[in-house]
């Protein structure tokens, strides 16, 4: 077992240029109406060049450098894991409802977590909250196999549907049930995705990294930080990257001490 000895860094380029980064306030919007997928000609827009022009605007030019990344987020359909939203407005800046006091998170979000995960295929990925199913299938389209687990029901169901409509079947696992433990029998892995709040970091996901594996989460309830841990050969350490907001993780991590 490895021991618990952390180096702690800020990252100040993100933090300091950026500043605290509260998702809901995010007010980029994709204009126009008359959105269809494979329009684009005369007064319509296609979702095809929503996307195009979401990663221009919103994620290259704020800093996401990973072209895997960004050629991911041009080719998943936002808008599919989002069924109940009005298609344009999927490309918002800002996050959703999805139900059951659940959101999909602002793509810039989507983006930044998926870049400091660090992955290159083929690479195994454990996502704790799979939400819409959204940020699982970034991660698949670029490259990895994606395990993710949902302790809302319904939300995962619903999830695993539009991912196997969406063909992703076969590179995104689901599970239903409590993300704290994580998935040990498919452990290690390149990196753990947490897409909701925790109190604290779960000991349980930091020992389910390979060496060189890489925790992305927020860690805080009301004030939230965005942190990477990653595992060494002596211990873990801890990156603090920018303050965001998130939904809060729930079940076993809220009775632990």
């Amino acid at each position: 077992m490895q021991s618990d000895r952390y180096e702690t860094r800020l990252r100040a380029s993100r933090a300091g240029r950026l500043g605290p980064l509260f998702p809901w306030l995010a007010l980029w919007l994709v204009a126009g109406c008359g959105f269809a997928e494979g329009a684009g000609s005369g007064g319509s827009r296609s979702l095809v060049q929503a996307r195009n022009e979401m990663v221009e605007h919103q994620l290259a030019a704020r800093d996401i450098r990973d072209e895997r990344v960004l050629e991911a987020m041009r080719k998943v359909r936002r808008h599919r894991y989002a069924p109940d939203l009005d298609p344009v407005r999927a490309y918002e800046d800002r996050p959703h409802s999805i139900g059951e006091g659940q959101t999909i998170s602002q793509p810039y979000i989507v983006a930044l977590m998926s870049e400091l995960a660090r992955v290159e295929p083929p690479c195994k990925v454990l996502e704790v909250g799979t939400g819409s199913g959204y940020q699982a299938a970034v991660l698949a389209e670029m490259g990895c196999t994606v395990y993710t687990i949902e302790i809302i029901e319904p939300l995962a169901r619903r999830a695993r549907k539009i991912l196997e409509s969406e063909g992703y079947g076969d590179r995104v696992r689901t599970r239903v049930g409590d993300g704290y433990r994580g998935w040990p029998e498919q452990a290690p892995f390149d990196a753990v995705v947490v897409t909701a709040a925790a109190p604290r970091v779960p000991r349980p996901l930091l020992e389910q990294l390979r060496e060189g594996g890489r925790l992305v989460i927020p860690v805080g309830d009301y004030w939230q930080m965005l942190e990477v841990h990653r595992r060494t050969t002596s211990g873990f350490e801890r990156e603090k990257i920018t303050s965001v907001r998130f939904v809060p993780m729930t079940g076993e991590v809220r009775r632990r001490p």
